[in-house]
């Protein structure tokens, strides 16, 4: 028996480079088809998922756990308060990402041509065309699915790090996490592509390095959230399997010991009602 299942749009589809096209999950004779290299992609990306929320939570509300009076779980409450807190500080950094990456995705609509010419080509590298490991960013090849996902997830990762990391640092981290892991891809990985995505991973591994280093992951709170340190694993991971978000969670993971001196304490603490 064959089973065909619709594929679920987002970091599951971006990581395993299929975003908004049907997966095929196939069943013969009672085994699935997957290759563990594809098994390996999806429980990368539903760790990067469920780890990168609670990194939210810990990096918005000021790092605490449980013994230092922060959330407990990083449950759909607690992720829309950080978010709702961090964007009502008006993070412009992250809003003008956002607002280039609009313009762009309706750009591409609009003149389709341009996604060929901005993304990841192969032979590209050495046809001296370096600069598409920049413009790569600014397109997103696998079309609307990656577009509403990439947006979405841009705003929500952007304005949490720039409440804590400050803009130039969450720009810094931003462009050049993105830029290298498209470099990644051009010399082999995955030499044909485009988007942000792997910017903003970037952006999380930066965020679980500063939590880890001005101490909100220590003690206590290390025994309760020990599982936000799977995403720089899953980061090494990632790069053994040739996937160029591994690249981007591992550069922002580095850029992150750089960045975190003199970062924020995160956002404030709502008072208890």
């Amino acid at each position: 028996m064959i089973v065909r299942a619709g594929a679920e749009p987002g970091p599951v589809g971006m990581m395993t480079g299929h975003p908004g096209r049907t997966a095929r999950v196939l069943f013969e004779n009672g085994g699935p088809a997957m290759s563990p290299h594809e098994i390996g992609l999806y429980v990368s990306a539903a760790v990067v998922v469920g780890a990168g929320l609670r990194t939210l939570v810990l990096a918005g509300s000021g790092g605490g756990g449980p013994a230092a009076g922060g959330p407990t779980a990083a449950g759909p409450g607690e992720v829309v308060g950080v978010v709702r807190a961090a964007l009502l500080r008006r993070p412009r950094a992250t809003a003008a990402l956002f607002a280039v990456m609009a313009v762009m995705a309706v750009v591409q609509y609009a003149v389709p041509e341009v996604v060929d010419d901005l993304m990841r080509q192969p032979g590209a590298l050495s046809d001296g065309q370096w600069w598409r490991a920049g413009t790569a960013l600014l397109v997103q090849s696998s079309g609307l699915m990656q577009i509403a996902f990439n947006l979405a997830a841009l705003l929500v990762v952007g304005a949490v790090a720039e409440s804590v990391l400050g803009w130039w640092r969450t720009l810094t981290v931003f462009l050049a996490s993105g830029v290298l892991a498209h470099v990644v891809s051009l010399s082999g990985w995955s030499p044909r592509g485009g988007g942000d995505s792997v910017a903003v991973c970037g952006l999380l591994g930066a965020l679980v390095v500063t939590c880890l280093l001005r101490g909100g992951l220590r003690g206590p709170a290390l025994k309760a959230d020990w599982f936000v340190l799977l995403i720089p694993v899953v980061g090494l991971v990632l790069c053994g399997m040739a996937n160029n978000h591994g690249a981007g969670l591992v550069a922002g993971c580095v850029l992150g010991l750089a960045v975190a001196t003199g970062t924020r304490s995160g956002l404030p603490q709502t008072a208890a009602a």
